[in-house]
């Protein structure tokens, strides 16, 4: 009988592996497939512009806008947590805590219609591009307003990052706005809400409901035709709904991912997304990718690995000395 059970064991080394891991090795595991499935639904996101068309970039953000508010709202109801965020809001006593709550919003709004314009307006790959840079950013914000310390290696990253910049714009003459609006004001956005104490669901209840009235009178009263297009239509309806679900499911394993891994590895994982967008961009998307960007990105490339490189580092600092996990925050 134990012949059979160790036979049967080596015949599925999955499960074999998996029953001789520690908890910790397991819970690892788990986070890591959560962030991989995240940053794959964020890079099928990123075709849907592709999937609507005729409709615009901006359309397409105003009905992803709407389904996902939809799926946003009935999976808070479903999981019996809409009191706990509705508590959190009724905690904002004064004018200038709700005036903090809203000083980011503008900034969501402006992200998630980049996300879905770049794809369809030859900026695609400039997008990808700012969100490589957005971790590095996050450093050197650390660093300028709270007064982080940096490593050598996050020094290094910074460096080649500025010099791969620099010579995009010599090339160029110039630097993309949509580069730039990534990794300059996304970092805000994270930063204010980490400062405000609201979770990242919170957040995205407040600054989905916010947008509610605006989309809905762009399809009733600007763009009734959007509107007609997308209820002719069983496919569109479907990509519809299927983009505020999706969208939601992306959310919630990003989030599930940040609150297991250490905040080191979930950093490295979120660098699969950026890896996805660019390759789409310059396959199916069909943007332009010249040969004299592979100087610059490559130098930017080159302080993504250093910045890896001190994750790694640090993460094995961190079991060497057996101090607990620090869980990531990020949410894309």
């Amino acid at each position: 009988m134990s012949k059979q059970i160790s036979t049967t064991r080596s015949n599925r080394p999955f499960a074999s592996f998996w029953s001789a891991s520690d908890a910790q090795q397991r819970t690892m595991i788990i986070g890591v497939l959560l962030a991989v499935v995240s940053n794959l639904l964020f890079g099928i996101l990123y075709f849907y512009s592709n999937l609507l068309q005729p409709l615009t970039g901006t359309q397409v953000f105003i009905w992803r806008m709407l389904s996902m508010w939809v799926a946003l709202v009935g999976f808070v109801v479903i999981r019996g947590r809409l009191g706990y965020h509705l508590d959190i809001l009724r905690n904002l006593k004064t004018a200038k805590q709700w005036a903090w709550l809203l000083l980011p919003t503008p900034i969501f709004f402006s992200q998630l219609w980049l996300f879905m314009w770049a794809p369809v307006n030859g900026q695609g790959v400039q997008v990808a591009m700012g969100y490589f840079l957005f971790p590095l950013m996050m450093v050197l914000f650390g660093y300028l307003f709270f007064g982080e310390r940096l490593s050598k290696l996050q020094w290094l990253a910074v460096g080649f990052a500025l010099v791969g910049i620099s010579l995009e714009m010599m090339r160029t003459q110039s630097v993309s706005w949509a580069t730039l609006w990534v990794c300059g004001t996304y970092p805000i956005y994270y930063i204010m809400r980490r400062l405000q104490g609201i979770t990242a669901m919170t957040g995205m209840l407040v600054d989905l409901t916010l947008f509610l009235p605006i989309a809905l009178g762009y399809m009733l009263f600007v763009a009734p035709e959007n509107l007609a297009f997308v209820m002719g239509s069983s496919l569109h309806m479907l990509l519809v709904v299927s983009l505020g679900i999706l969208s939601v499911l992306a959310l919630k394993t990003n989030l599930d991912a940040s609150q297991i891994l250490p905040v080191n590895v979930f950093g490295m994982m979120s660098y699969l997304e950026p890896v996805f967008l660019f390759f789409l961009a310059i396959t199916v998307l069909g943007d332009s990718f010249e040969m004299g960007m592979l100087y610059s990105y490559g130098l930017i490339w080159i302080g993504i690995m250093f910045l890896i490189a001190h994750g790694v580092r640090q993460l094995r600092a961190n079991r060497r000395n057996n101090k607990p996990w620090m869980k990531g925050a990020r949410v894309s």
